[in-house]
């Protein structure tokens, strides 16, 4: 028997109160595409709204192969047992939709975390475009920040504009690299450097420690060679080993003082009201996306337009123009 549906109020109470149960099923309407459902969730949205944005919002992504779970477990687990904190952990995977992903074995690679009360892994849709992902995201962000977690770990699994996508809602965008796998700075995309608030090389352990040194230096010049960050804080590069946790503590230590430099700045909270512009403004463009193409004018003279434009007979903008002209309904509430 399914169980009963919640109302706004209800959500927002269970939220509100730490209720794991609650918060998952929470996150799972707003991942729903249902109309009723989405309207559902603006009004829990809406109601711990006031209770959100407390958090401090660190992205991870990193190379193929660098052991983002396994840094994410070990540092998890130095913030929840250590100091005491309580942690999410989100995910955000455009990859996913084209493969099915596997982003769920997140809890498996993640067995400590996934397994104490204070830690709360969440996986991304299974399926969707980017933007739906990222707008699942953010608004599982401020569900858990509204249920009381003190830091929320938001991890691309996916490559190329994810990155950009998490950079777009976090507080403090880090960086994993490897040494010691070839030339380190080779087919490293600059702006996912230049993105980075701060560079952690892992696996500095069992022999590796010279080239991870090594890789450290190489980092430390290229940074140099870019522009200063927004921020003006420096990007430092850090090393550590998941294994035996060497470098855990320094890692955030460098997130704290990045966060207090930030906020004494005024750079903190300026970045945040950015974010939420560009939240406003991605969530217009993909709300009259999704009524143009469920116009019924649109849907009927679509196949004929694009079998048109593909045989060169109407250029993309008189196509375009055209189908705008038939969206009547595009701006008009459904």
């Amino acid at each position: 028997m399914p169980p009963k549906r919640l109302s706004a109020t209800e959500y927002a109470e269970g939220i509100l109160a730490g209720n794991r149960t609650v918060l998952g099923r929470a996150i799972t309407l707003a991942e729903s595409t249902l109309p009723t459902d989405q309207a559902l969730t603006q009004d829990v949205l809406q109601a711990v709204l006031p209770h959100s944005g407390r958090s401090l919002r660190v992205g991870i992504t990193g190379v193929p192969g660098v052991g983002k779970s396994t840094f994410i477990e070990a540092l998890g687990r130095y913030l929840v047992e250590t100091l005491g904190k309580k942690l999410a952990v989100l995910a955000v995977d455009p990859s996913s939709q084209r493969g099915g992903g596997s982003i769920l074995g997140d809890k498996t690679r993640m067995p400590w975390l996934a397994a104490h009360p204070a830690a709360f892994i969440r996986p991304s849709p299974a399926s969707g475009s980017l933007g739906g992902v990222a707008r699942a995201t953010r608004e599982a962000l401020l569900l858990c920040e509204a249920a009381g977690h003190d830091v929320i770990f938001v991890e691309t699994v996916g490559v190329g504009q994810s990155e950009t996508t998490v950079h777009g809602m976090v507080d403090f965008f880090l960086l994993l690299l490897l040494a010691g796998a070839g030339d380190e700075l080779q087919g490293l995309k600059r702006g996912i450097m230049e993105m980075a608030d701060a560079v952690c090389i892992t696996k500095a352990d069992h022999g590796n420690e010279q080239a991870a040194r090594r890789a450290r230096v190489d980092y430390q010049n290229a940074l140099h060679l870019f522009p200063p960050a927004p921020s003006g804080q420096p990007q430092p590069v850090l090393l550590t080993s998941a294994v035996s946790g060497t470098g855990l503590a320094e890692v955030w230590e460098a997130i704290e003082h990045y966060a207090a430099a930030t906020r004494l700045s005024g750079y903190f909270q300026q970045r945040r009201q950015q974010q939420q512009l560009q939240w406003l403004h991605q969530s217009i463009v993909q709300e009259l996306e999704m009524r143009f193409y469920a116009d019924g004018a649109v849907r009927a003279r679509l196949p004929a337009i694009k079998q048109a434009v593909a045989a060169g007979r109407l250029t993309p903008f008189a196509a375009a123009t055209e189908l705008l002209g038939l969206a009547g309904s595009v701006t008009k509430t459904p």
